[in-house]
């Protein structure tokens, strides 16, 4: 049995069922969860992100938020905050593009949201020789203006899982059947205003929600800045479960071995969306990742990596594009989203295929 297993087997004992929600977030963030404990990234660890795949994206990524720094007219100071950089890839592709601007190093304060110890002691060998100004928080600073990526974090926050039953929705939780963690329902229903048939499964990420409204709140107030959000998930609210394990690159039981897998469940972007435009601010997307990408030039820069490379790299490169782009099995072009939160309306690069209601 695992440390987080004997944790909760005795919360449990001591104190009933946990929500699906306290469950997730214990066998993520426990001392002895997975990101305390497990190197998830790269083909060692249990998945590979976008950035990891190729410096394409962090790249696009990087010429992204430098356009939208630009287009706001260079405000100074500024914070350029990554949630959950994991190794630093992202953030390292980002500042070699905006480091393209001198004016962009000096005006700007690089924020790195990370509670684990261990990633920020990898992050701070692979960016401190990047930028000089660099600092580390357990959440995103808005007390001046910012520019934030988020590229595969809202997945981790923790989801609520509520489940229809005789007309009425009731929470799903986790308990024990004898020695083993087993799924079950809370006896009390939930209030909450939505018809479907029995047996369906609903999501909610009221930590998700409420992190996009404070960040949009900040970015009205300044009047500058922006959030780009890249994720997993889907456009519009849907019934069903998506909590997912993931451990060694493939699916596992979601409550096989706690702490030692890596949990997550597609984010809801109308959701998210909703959240920020309650905040006042403008949501644009969600869209493809791969039209995101495509539009703010990937084939292009695809095609200038190429031009110097032998026949071997060059169907690599192809391989990368398809696999940033693409729709296929295994691609993550059309499974990802991109969603881009701004204090104003005006309609960032990449964005031109779907916009908000109303705009």
């Amino acid at each position: 049995m695992t440390p987080v297993a004997e944790r909760l087997h005795r919360r449990i004992a001591q104190a009933g069922p946990v929500t699906v929600a306290e469950y997730m977030s214990t066998c993520l963030t426990d001392p002895d969860g997975y990101y305390a404990r497990r190197e998830p990234f790269g083909s060692a660890g249990d998945f590979i992100t976008a950035p990891e795949i190729s410096q394409m994206f962090g790249e696009i990524v990087g010429a992204f938020v430098l356009d939208r720094w630009i287009a706001d007219g260079r405000p100074a100071p500024f914070d350029l905050v990554e949630l959950g950089p994991g190794r630093g890839t992202l953030m390292r592709d980002v500042l070699r593009v905006c480091a393209t601007d001198p004016r962009f190093v000096a005006a700007s304060r690089v924020v790195l949201v990370e509670a684990s110890d261990r990633l920020r002691q990898v992050q701070r060998r692979s960016l401190a020789p990047l930028h000089p100004n660099i600092a580390w928080t357990d959440r995103p600073p808005t007390e001046r203006p910012f520019y934030l990526v988020a590229n595969e974090f809202f997945d981790a926050l923790p989801v609520r899982q509520l489940v229809r039953r005789d007309g009425r929705w009731f929470e799903r939780v986790v308990g024990l059947t004898g020695d083993a963690l087993a799924f079950g329902l809370s006896p009390f229903p939930i209030p909450f205003a939505a018809e479907a048939e029995d047996g369906a499964v609903r999501e909610l990420r009221p930590a998700a929600d409420a992190l996009v409204a404070s960040l949009a709140r900040a970015l009205v107030t300044h009047d500058v800045g922006a959030a780009l959000v890249v994720d997993y998930g889907y456009a519009a609210a849907e019934s069903g479960e998506t909590l997912q394990a993931v451990r060694g690159h493939a699916y596992v039981d979601v409550l096989d071995r706690p702490g030692e897998s890596d949990l997550s469940a597609h984010v809801d972007f109308g959701a998210l969306a909703a959240a920020a435009r309650t905040a006042r601010a403008h949501t644009h997307g969600p869209v493809d990742q791969g039209d995101f990408l495509v539009a703010l030039g990937l084939l292009q820069r695809a095609g200038a990596l190429g031009s110097r490379a032998s026949a071997d790299e060059r169907a690599m490169i192809e391989a990368v594009v398809r696999r940033l782009a693409g729709d296929g099995e295994g691609e993550m072009g059309t499974l990802f989203k991109a969603l881009a939160i701004t204090p104003r309306p005006a309609t960032p690069p990449g964005f031109a295929v779907v916009n908000e209601p109303g705009d």
